[in-house]
C-alpha cells in the first residue's frame, strides 16, 4: 500500500537540490513524499526559500534565524525577518529553524537566547508555529516556551532527548520530530522514545541533506528517504501502518495549516 507523506524539515536550498529541484521533487513524489517544509538558517537565504516556495508546488517555506550560525544574526537580520512575516507569502508555514545549541564550539549561548526570545515574540505576534532545533538544550528551551506560551505551539526536530524530555514539551503542546536517527540500531534511547509517544505528538522529517539515515553514511541524505524513515517507525511501534501515516500526515497539517 501507499501513503502519502510531507517531510517537515529539509534543506532544499542547499546541494544537492541546487539546480536539480524538478529531479529531487520527482524523485520525492515516486516515494509518496508530496510536500515538503524548507526552514532557513541565516537571513541571507530568506529570498531564495521564498522564490523555491513560489515556483514549485510541493514546497512550503519556514524562515529564521538558526542558533548554529549565530555569529551572523544582527538587528538588521531580525528586522527583516519581522518584515517579511508581515508580508506574510502564501506558502510561508512557520518560524523556523529557531532554537538553542550548547553542541557548538563558542556557543554564545547568551546571545542565541535573545535572538530566540526575539523570534518567539514574532511567532507569537504573527500566529505562526515554530520549528524548534535543540542540542544539548532541552531543558533550557522548554522553559523558554513555557514562558513564552505561543499559540501555535511547534515541533522540536530531530528529536534524541530522553523520554521524559519528549513529555515536557508535548505537555506544552509541542510535537516531536523523528528523523532518520531511528534508522540506526545503536541509537536505543531514541527508537524507544519514538516507539513510546503518542501517535498524536509525532511528525516525519529527513533533516537533508544532513542526518543521513543508516546505509547510506557518506551520502547527501534526500526527502524521499522519509519513506524509510516511516518504515522505521512502523517497524518499532505497534499500531498498523495506515494508522501511523494518517496520524502524521494530520499532525503536520494541524501544525503547518499548509494551503492547497
Amino acid at each position: 500500500m501507499s501513503y502519502a507523506f510531507t517531510d517537515t524539515h529539509c534543506h532544499f536550498d542547499f546541494p544537492p537540490f541546487t539546480g536539480h529541484e524538478a529531479e529531487s521533487l520527482t524523485r520525492a513524489a515516486s516515494a509518496g513524499v508530496q510536500r515538503i517544509i524548507v526552514p532557513t538558517v541565516t537571513a541571507d537565504r530568506f529570498a531564495r526559500v521564498l522564490r523555491l516556495a513560489q515556483d514549485h508546488a510541493p514546497l512550503f517555506a519556514a524562515l529564521g534565524l538558526h542558533p548554529l550560525y549565530i555569529a551572523q544574526h544582527h538587528e538588521p537580520q531580525l528586522d527583516q525577518l519581522a518584515t517579511l512575516l508581515a508580508e506574510r507569502p502564501r506558502k510561508l508555514v512557520a518560524v523556523g529553524e529557531i532554537g538553542l545549541d550548547l553542541y557548538m564550539d563558542n556557543p554564545q549561548f547568551e546571545r542565541q537566547q535573545s535572538v530566540l526570545q526575539a523570534q518567539l515574540k514574532l511567532a507569537k505576534q504573527h500566529d505562526l508555529p515554530v520549528i524548534l532545533h535543540s542540542r544539548r538544550t532541552h531543558d533550557q528551551l522548554a522553559a523558554a516556551l513555557r514562558r513564552m506560551q505561543l499559540p501555535r505551539r511547534g515541533v522540536v526536530h530531530g528529536f534524541a532527548g530522553s523520554l521524559s524530555q519528549a513529555q515536557a514539551f508535548i505537555r506544552l503542546g509541542y510535537y516531536i520530530g523523528v528523523g532518520g536517527t531511528i534508522t540506526y540500531e545503536r541509537a536505543q534511547k531514541t527508537r524507544g522514545v519514538m516507539a513510546q509517544l503518542p501517535l498524536e505528538a509525532l511528525l516525519l522529517e529527513t533533516d537533508a541533506p544532513d542526518m543521513p539515515l543508516a546505509g547510506y553514511q557518506g551520502q547527501p541524505n534526500r526527502p524521499e528517504r522519509a519513506a524509510e524513515v516511516f518504515q522505521t517507525l512502523c517497524e518499532l511501534r505497534p499500531e498498523p501502518a495506515d494508522e501511523i501515516a494518517a496520524h502524521l500526515q494530520r499532525n503536520t497539517q494541524a501544525l503547518f495549516a499548509m494551503p492547497d
